[in-house]
């Protein structure tokens, strides 16, 4: 299977998605003559990727790398559903006549790390292959910092703390991810340490350090402690709540019109240049539309009297 990895083959066969002889078998089963294996694709093949001429906010470029501030609703790279109008299409459009530094057979071109498409903040590209094999390693040893902000409901009842679970797919939706016991035997090890940056009684702004990078985790992880973010639709923030003030159900309405993604925003990151490794370090602030929530919230709660 051209391209395929062994993680990608193991995940296959755990999901059931490659039979023999019609039936599905463990990973440790010892192929035969003449058996048949059937294995079923949750994607089509990818049309060839292309430059396209989207705006985008570059805080810093050098000829290593660049850090951009994505936009909120801009999908990182190609992916099923997604194949125009992409960060990565906008990168290859920008560098130009460079493309040849990357890798453009591949849907991830100069892309280290990536961010939800509806949360917004720094991410970093790399901009020749040297670059990207030493970014990639910086990440994979821990050595970059990210730090996110996110309004989420309520208020946790310590001001910091550290959550520790495991995190892996739901085996009820296999779209979503959930918590697992953190010595258990399913899904990864997954540290995030959070402080509440702005208690807004009924809602917090919190920041939160990532000391592992699992699919959804700062997501997962607040929702976990009873503290979804705010209008995410996927794990629990934009369930309607009745907050102890009159007429909540229309202000929870109208904030979440304003705020209709997930509060999530990938404010600082620190790490090293890869080739002349001088420290450097990078904020982004909040974007318009967790400005406006945060105001409205802050505006129709200091007028909320109590019931």
């Amino acid at each position: 299977m051209e391209n395929a990895t062994r993680n990608k083959v193991q995940e296959a066969i755990t999901e059931g998605r490659v039979l023999v002889n019609g039936k599905q078998v463990k990973s440790n089963y010892r192929i035969k003559s003449c058996d048949l294996i059937q294995i079923t694709f949750l994607r089509p093949p990818a049309p060839e990727m292309a430059p396209e001429n989207i705006p985008i906010d570059i805080i810093y470029e050098d000829e290593d790398l660049m850090v951009v501030n994505k936009a909120p609703g801009m999908v990182v790279h190609p992916a099923f559903g997604n194949w125009t109008g992409t960060l990565a299409n906008a990168i290859l459009h920008h560098i130009g006549n460079d493309t040849d530094a990357l890798d453009c057979s591949l849907l991830r071109p100069g892309i280290v790390h990536r961010l939800d498409k509806d949360t917004s903040g720094l991410i970093i590209i790399a901009k020749n292959p040297l670059a990207l094999q030493r970014l990639a390693r910086q990440f994979a040893q821990r050595q970059v910092e990210k730090v996110y902000h996110a309004i989420v409901w309520g208020v946790p009842e310590h001001v910091s703390g550290t959550i520790k679970t495991n995190i892996g797919r739901s085996n009820k939706n296999r779209k979503i991810m959930t918590v697992y016991p953190f010595e258990g035997i399913d899904g990864k090890h997954a540290v995030t340490d959070y402080t509440v940056v702005e208690d807004l009684r009924y809602f917090s702004l919190v920041s939160i350090k990532l000391h592992t990078g699992r699919t959804h985790q700062i997501r997962v992880h607040l929702q976990h402690i009873g503290h979804p973010i705010l209008g995410d639709a996927v794990y629990g923030g934009t369930a309607m709540r009745t907050l102890a003030f009159s007429k909540s159900e229309g202000f929870v309405k109208n904030l979440l019109e304003i705020m209709p993604r997930q509060a999530l925003h990938a404010q600082t990151l620190r790490f090293t240049q890869p080739l002349t490794n001088a420290s450097l370090s990078f904020t982004a602030p909040l974007p318009g539309d967790m400005l406006d929530a945060s105001l409205k919230i802050k505006t129709l709660l200091k007028d909320a009297s109590p019931r």
